[in-house]
């Protein structure tokens, strides 16, 4: 059953998340898939990213691909791994920059810097981690 969408668990922390807002026409069509352990975990993940509940995040995504006329098989998927690396990586790398800009203040004023280091050395090593991996993706689209 974990596989499964059934509404029993929740997306996040706390709750279900964000709701898709009410439609003015009720809703009568019901949509249902069965996802294995690993896909299960990634709508989660993925879910819980976004701030909403797996039914709402679900909702979303298909029928704003089915609007714009997206599908997403082989390449496809692959070119969309390869934008949310690029976007992660950019982010980390966001992260260490303000991180390295809190170290050399904390450096200036004599202060303890405590663990920021760390967490910049190990956003630095992550971010090479993530960079490592588009690059895979970014090979395997060629």
């Amino acid at each position: 059953m974990a596989g499964t969408i059934n509404g029993n668990s929740q997306a996040g922390p706390g709750g279900q998340g964000r709701r898709r807002a009410r439609q003015p026409v009720p809703r009568t069509r019901t949509v249902e898939f069965t996802l294995n352990n690993e896909e299960y975990a990634a709508l989660v993940e993925a879910a819980g990213r976004a701030g909403m509940a797996r039914r709402a995040y679900i909702a979303t995504v298909v029928l704003e691909a089915a609007a714009n006329g997206t599908t997403v098989s082989g390449q496809d998927s692959l070119e969309l791994v390869l934008i949310e690396l690029m976007s992660a990586a950019g982010l980390v790398r966001r992260i260490i920059a303000n991180l390295n800009q809190a170290v050399a203040k904390l450096n200036a004023t004599g202060q303890a810097t405590g663990e920021l280091p760390v967490y910049a050395a190990e956003s630095t090593r992550r971010a090479d981690h993530i960079d490592a991996v588009a690059d895979a993706v970014r090979k395997a689209l060629r």
